[in-house]
């Protein structure tokens, strides 16, 4: 699981607010109590804390108001910037006015405003507070005499609060600009990755058409021939290269019935059991010499799904490249599990091969670690799988050999009674 990332935007900066808000309460409340009673300052406290009340009380109200499901918009946020603008303002006015160490803080809200609205709202909350500024450069209610050395230390506090909300939030700020990158370069990437692909289909489209006839013919011809060498060691090699050319003809008609699927986007209907026994018996069928072993759930036959287009093909595909690694390594045995993990259904394919690169494991299209691959396999699987909100996850086995996990949410598959 990734971690959870920052996030910017209206909502965002409204819950930092909120948050903010709630910790100048408490701070205000401290600082009134620590300068009227240990310093014994005389301070205008019942004022101040009037203000220190209905902000907390606008705190609790905002907290409410962001657990309801309808969204904050711009002219709501800059209304919470002005309500603590102004109640600020008012603290500022019964301790000094300008004068106060703690006027910087009027700068707060620019800064978290700039992140998540238009310029024309930052110039609205800048002038907001350049105006509420000058007014208590101009009515205020003095502080008596602090003293140089308490003057400083009100500056030090006023200047160490804005340097570490300002480094916290400007860090975030910078993390969500990385992320935002990260995710622009992958969507490039994918969508070289589709434009290949859409190649791909466009070639396997015409070849389909193409194949068809030649494959017929073929068939009759292998029929003829297995009439005339009905008995023998030829006669059962024409048999496998009948059932071959039958896999052939198959394979087409599903390439045509997927792509008719994915286009109506309806699904197949189906147990769990029934769907990874099915692949398993197309592997069986393309690979006759590979001993294929299931690990199946105890409710695999009753669970039924309805399994989006691809999804198949992306299991057959896994299966036949464990396969072709384990024949590659003088090994005979294909291990398949699934599983239900929390939300999602997870399917495991485990060769017995020699094992893949670190970088085929990380994941690179159309390349191939077989001289006689081409490298789509495993590209059009993670494809699939990031269509339907899973992920394809390539690690070397214990033991030896490769581990494929596909992990697919159930919501993709669609769960239904049986």
């Amino acid at each position: 699981m990734n971690a959870r990332r920052p996030e910017f935007g209206i909502p965002a900066v409204a819950r930092t607010l909120a948050w903010l808000r709630f910790s100048a309460v408490i701070g205000q409340t401290a600082t009134v109590v620590f300068v009227s009673q240990a310093l014994g300052i005389a301070l205008d406290t019942p004022h101040l804390y009037v203000g220190i009340a209905l902000l907390g009380a606008f705190a609790l109200a905002v907290r409410w108001r962001l657990a309801q499901p309808w969204p904050v918009t711009a002219g709501e946020l800059m209304l919470h910037v002005a309500i603590d603008t102004v109640v600020l303002g008012w603290l500022l006015y019964l301790t000094g006015g300008a004068t106060n160490p703690f006027a910087a803080l009027l700068l707060l809200p620019i800064t978290l405003v700039a992140t998540a609205l238009s310029p024309r709202h930052v110039i609205v909350v800048a002038l907001m507070s350049l105006c509420t500024y000058l007014v208590l450069l101009r009515w205020n209610q003095p502080l008596p005499p602090l003293g140089s050395g308490l003057h400083l230390l009100g500056m030090a506090m006023s200047f160490l609060i804005s340097a570490c909300l300002l480094g916290w939030f400007i860090s975030r700020l910078a993390l969500v600009l990385r992320d935002n990158q990260a995710l622009a370069q992958r969507i490039r990437e994918r969508a070289l990755r589709d434009e290949g692909f859409l190649a791909i289909a466009t070639q396997a489209a015409g070849a389909a058409h193409e194949l068809n006839t030649p494959l017929s013919t073929m068939r009759t011809l292998v029929s003829e021939l297995r009439r005339e060498h009905d008995a023998g060691t030829l006669a059962e090699d024409l048999a496998l290269l009948d059932r071959q050319i039958e896999r052939c003809r198959d394979s087409l008609r599903e390439l045509v019935a997927a792509g008719k699927a994915q286009l109506a986007q309806t699904g197949e209907r189906i147990s769990v059991a029934d769907f990874v026994n099915g692949c398993g018996d197309r592997l069986q069928l393309l690979r006759p010499e590979i001993l294929y072993r299931v690990e199946l759930p105890d409710d695999a036959a009753e669970w039924i799904v309805e399994v989006p287009a691809g999804l198949r093909h992306a299991v057959l595909n896994l299966m036949n490249n464990a396969a072709e690694a384990s024949l590659a390594n003088e090994s005979e045995a294909v291990d398949v599990a699934v599983a239900r993990e929390g939300a999602n259904l997870v399917l495991t394919v485990r060769d017995y091969g020699r094992g893949i690169p670190r970088a085929m494991r990380l994941g690179t299209p159309f390349q191939s670690s077989k001289s006689t691959g081409f490298g789509i396999g495993l590209a059009l699987a993670d494809a699939t799988a990031e269509r339907l909100g899973g992920e394809l996850v390539i690690r070397a086995a214990d033991g030896g050999g490769t581990e494929t996990r596909l992990s697919v949410p159930l919501d993709s598959v669609r769960p239904t009674l049986p």
